[in-house]
């Protein structure tokens, strides 16, 4: 079989001048001389018998067969790199990346406190770390889109060779702005049933994607609105445009100051929360970072 004379290398400086926008650019990137870039190029096309890139006054913009040959090539960079990682983790055990779903709800301070304190140990660790609602911490972890979930709301899904292990409740309270104008009769009893029934309930995108969605907290019978994050949720009912269940420790300065009225007709939720990677997962980053975080936001 002839060798390819597509390379790493010619697939990297490709990669490079598209996102840069010049040859002169790239090869800063690639710590080349600028000369070095364009003959990488130029070999490529003579050997392919293609033209990759065309002027367009300042800048290089790839023709059709370069966005092609760039769409295909940084897969195969991807893949690349997740071999090297593996690799990597067979040799030391230590996997060079750990990917965390958290659940919308944690307390944020102590999470990233924890994270912080991770990579003050193992700095060579890169976390990526992304928000996730209701069903779709547990459809990440499913799906290998993350290695450990965080704050997760029960209950664990049986029989899929996860570890779950308990967090601290949360207390969610069912809220509506003071500026509402069915505030003051809200918290009536006379008034209380009916008046909820016919507000408008602030909910938080489920953001599992193929798995069944689903919805917690008050009632979601009637009028909605959707938001995204709980920050959005805060903000939206702020404004009077519903009510909802928000977490106390995030809102207790609003509580206080008297911009959120709790709605006192509705208990407030304590709900069962977890944190879960699958156990197939030997990464030794993993256990020690899911040891951490399980005695910063666990239950003991």
């Amino acid at each position: 079989m002839d060798k390819s004379p597509i390379t790493i290398e010619a697939l990297q400086t490709l990669d490079a001048i598209e996102r840069r926008g010049s040859f002169a650019k790239a090869a800063e990137e690639l710590n080349k001389a600028t000369s070095a870039v364009s003959y990488v190029i130029q070999k490529l096309e003579e050997q392919l018998d293609v033209t990759l890139f065309q002027r367009q006054g300042r800048r290089s913009v790839l023709t059709p067969a370069g966005q092609l040959m760039l769409a295909e090539g940084r897969e195969i960079l991807e893949s690349t790199s997740r071999l090297a990682n593996k690799a990597k983790e067979v040799a030391t055990g230590w996997e060079p990346r750990i990917r965390i779903a958290v659940e919308c709800l944690v307390q944020y301070p102590k999470f990233f406190m924890t994270l912080q304190t991770f990579l003050e140990e193992q700095p060579s660790i890169e976390i990526d770390v992304f928000e996730c609602v209701l069903n779709g911490g547990w459809e990440a972890l499913d799906h290998g889109r993350a290695d450990l979930i965080v704050g997760v709301p029960g209950p664990v899904p049986m029989q899929k060779g996860y570890r779950a292990i308990p967090l601290k409740s949360i207390a969610l309270v069912p809220v509506i702005a003071a500026n509402h104008k069915l505030a003051n009769l809200i918290n009536s009893p006379e008034t209380a049933s009916s008046s909820l029934s016919a507000l408008r309930k602030v909910i938080t995108h489920d953001t599992s994607i193929s798995d069944i969605a689903r919805s917690a907290g008050l009632s979601s019978d009637g009028k909605k609105f959707f938001v995204q994050t709980i920050d959005q949720k805060v903000e939206a009912i702020c404004a009077g445009i519903g009510i909802g269940h928000l977490p106390r420790y995030r809102i207790q300065t609003l509580l206080d100051q008297g911009a959120l009225l709790e709605l006192g007709a509705h208990n407030q939720t304590i709900n069962e929360f977890f944190m879960a990677w699958k156990i197939s997962n030997k990464g030794r980053g993993l256990q020690a970072l899911s040891k951490q975080l399980g005695q910063a936001l666990g239950q003991a």
